[in-house]
């Protein structure tokens, strides 16, 4: 027997910005939910929301966003998460689907079982691996989970049913689901993810301190470009992130740092065969990688 189609009454949409305001358009337009009743700490924000129909009411709190609510999506920075999770906790019921889209887990997890207790199971934490460099309700997008890839990491409490009503909600919109541990998860995405950011901040700072730079960033290009797109992303975005990961993001820049030490001590030895054997690593491990990605990463 077919599963009935998935369809939400309400969306109780917490944080209106990119990542939030994207996915109840998306919802909207796949026809999966009836009303978005949304919240933003700035007033201004869910007003602007609501001007442009990314959601239908604006709420005055998180609480009143999620009452009545049997989706409830929490699209704020990782660091607030504990807070909002404190303010919705006393009207989610053990039939609500609670996410939120933050790109660590452990954090987001830690706090639900401090603050959401038994509830804790009607939460499925869940990673969209998509965004812009441009942040907020302005630049929200419809196409913005199009295509790309979600990681769900459910813990032992995860209720199966929300787990499986989540899946299919991202399938719906068109994600590759994947599932994970929060903690392979957290460790996979310091390396692809936390630490190129930070590689990428580190690298405009660095040349920005040099008294040559401005001529320098002057003579870049498009692989520069390239390679440094991600350093123009949002700043406190990517300091609750970077802080959130922490012990992970640490431990892949150590093995940063003595990848990075190997290519020096070839170039200061003068030792073409040794320095030609570790791009021919970097070259092949890139090409294979380029050529089994089935799937669009950001």
């Amino acid at each position: 027997m077919n599963a009935p189609p998935l369809k939400f009454e309400q969306l109780g949409l917490i944080g209106c910005g990119l990542m939030g305001g994207s996915f109840a358009l998306a919802m909207k337009r796949a026809g999966l939910v009836k009303r978005v009743v949304g919240y933003s700490k700035s007033p201004s924000t869910t007003e602007r929301a609501r001007q442009m129909g990314v959601i239908d009411i604006e709420a005055p709190s998180a609480l009143l966003a999620v009452s009545g609510a049997d989706l409830v999506l929490v699209a704020v920075p990782v660091s607030a998460t504990e807070a909002t999770f404190k303010a919705i906790r006393h009207l989610l019921t053990k039939d609500t689907l609670v996410m939120d889209v933050g790109s660590t887990k452990r954090e987001v997890i830690d706090a639900a079982r401090r603050v959401l207790k038994d509830q804790v199971g009607v939460l499925v934490p869940a990673h969209p691996i998509t965004g812009k460099e441009l942040a907020g309700v302005e630049n929200v997008d419809a196409d913005l989970y199009q295509g790309r890839q979600v990681i769900l990491t459910p813990i032992e409490r995860t209720q199966t049913v929300q787990l499986e009503k989540a899946d299919q909600l991202w399938t719906a919109l068109g994600c590759h689901v994947q599932r994970m541990s929060p903690e392979a998860h957290d460790a996979a995405y310091a390396a692809v993810s936390h630490l190129p950011h930070m590689i990428a901040f580190a690298l405009m700072n660095a040349i920005a301190g040099h008294e040559h730079g401005k001529q320098f960033l002057s003579l870049a290009g498009p692989g520069f470009r390239d390679f440094t797109r991600i350093a123009a992303s949002d700043p406190s975005v990517w300091r609750d992130i970077l802080l959130s990961n922490r012990e992970e993001l640490i431990a892949q820049s150590r093995q940063f740092q003595r990848a990075l030490h190997a290519f020096e001590s070839a170039i200061a030895s003068g030792n073409p065969d040794a320095l030609e054997a570790l791009i021919d690593k970097a070259s092949q491990t890139r090409s294979r990688w380029r050529m089994s990605a089935h799937k669009p990463q950001s």
